[in-house]
C-alpha cells in the first residue's frame, strides 16, 4: 500500500487497513515521512470511511501545534469539517454507527474555536478554523461570521459566504453577495443560497442557468444550486443543459435532477453528496 495508491483509488475500496497506514504516516513527523506525504495523508483522510477517533485525534494534535507547517495544519482542521458535519447531522443516539465519540466530537469543537480565537495563528490559519468549525454550527459562529463579512477584507468576506451556507440567519448576506463582482464571494453565494433554499435568490440562479456566458465553474454551482431552491421546478429548468456535451455539466444536471425528485418526494431516497474542501 501507498499514498498514490489510495489518492487513485475511491475511498470505498481502499483495504482494510486503510486507516492505520495513514494514521502512522501522520504521527510520524520525526522518522523520515516527507511533509508532503503528511500533507497528502491529512487530505486523505477527511471524507473518507477510515476516519475514526484516532485519526481524529492526529488531525487535532496537528492543527493545534504551533511547530507543524501551516499547510499542514490548514488541511488537518478542514479535513475534520466532515466528520464534523456527519456527527452533527446524525446524533450520538445511536453511538456505534458514527466513526467518532461525542466527546471527541465536542473536542473538535473546542479546538476548533480556541485556534480560531487565537490571533497568534495567521489569518489564512484562522479562516480555515472558521471554515471547518462550521461544519457543526455553533452559537458563538454568527457574530463572527457576520464581522468577517462586514470586515471589507476580501478574503474574510469570502470565507464569511461559505460559512453562511451551513451557519443561518444570513439570507440577506447571501442576496447581497449574489452581486458582488468578485467572481470567488460570487460563486460562494451560489452555494450558499443552495443551501440555504434561499427562494428569493431564484431569478439570480435561474439567470446563470439561462446565461450562455456563465463561466463552467459557477454554471455548475448554480446547476446545484436550483434543484434545493425549487425542487418541483428544477428538471424543467434544467432540461436543455441535460443535453450538454460537457460530460461535468450533464453529469452535475443528473444529480441536481436525481436530488431535486428525491426532495420533491417523486422518488425514494437521498444521499447527502458532501462537497467540503476550504475556500481560496
Amino acid at each position: 500500500m501507498d499514498l498514490k495508491t489510495l489518492q487513485e483509488t475511491p475511498p470505498w475500496d481502499w483495504p482494510e487497513d486503510a486507516g492505520d497506514f495513514l494514521l502512522e504516516i501522520l504521527r510520524d513527523r520525526d522518522k523520515g515521512t516527507s511533509a508532503a506525504d503528511r500533507l497528502l495523508a491529512a487530505e486523505l483522510v477527511g471524507d473518507s470511511p477510515v476516519m475514526n477517533n484516532e485519526l481524529a485525534e492526529a488531525l487535532m494534535a496537528i492543527a493545534g501545534s504551533g511547530s507543524e507547517p501551516e499547510d499542514l495544519r490548514a488541511t488537518a482542521a478542514i479535513s475534520l469539517g466532515p466528520v464534523l458535519e456527519q456527527s452533527d447531522l446524525d446524533g450520538f443516539d445511536d453511538p456505534d454507527d458514527l466513526p467518532i465519540t461525542e466527546k471527541t466530537f465536542h473536542a473538535i469543537q473546542e479546538l476548533l474555536h480556541k485556534l480560531y480565537l487565537d490571533e497568534g495563528n495567521s489569518k489564512e490559519l484562522r479562516r480555515r478554523f472558521l471554515e471547518a468549525a462550521v461544519r457543526a454550527p455553533q452559537d458563538w459562529q454568527t457574530s463572527v461570521v457576520r464581522t468577517a463579512y462586514s470586515s471589507g477584507d476580501k478574503d474574510w468576506m469570502l470565507t464569511a459566504v461559505f460559512a453562511m451556507s451551513r451557519v443561518p440567519g444570513f439570507d440577506d448576506q447571501i442576496m447581497d453577495a449574489l452581486e458582488n463582482a468578485d467572481p470567488e464571494i460570487h460563486y460562494e453565494a451560489v452555494n450558499s443560497a443552495g443551501a440555504r433554499e434561499l427562494e428569493a435568490a431564484w431569478p439570480h440562479i435561474v439567470a446563470l442557468i439561462q446565461e450562455p456566458s456563465t463561466p463552467k465553474d459557477l454554471l455548475i454551482a448554480a446547476i446545484e444550486a436550483i434543484g434545493y431552491i425549487r425542487p418541483k421546478d428544477a428538471e424543467e429548468i434544467l432540461s436543455d443543459l441535460a443535453r450538454s456535451s460537457d460530460e461535468e455539466i450533464a453529469d452535475a444536471v443528473s444529480e441536481s435532477i436525481a436530488m431535486s425528485q428525491a426532495l420533491s418526494g417523486e422518488v425514494d431516497g437521498l444521499e447527502d453528496v458532501d462537497e467540503g474542501g476550504w475556500v481560496n
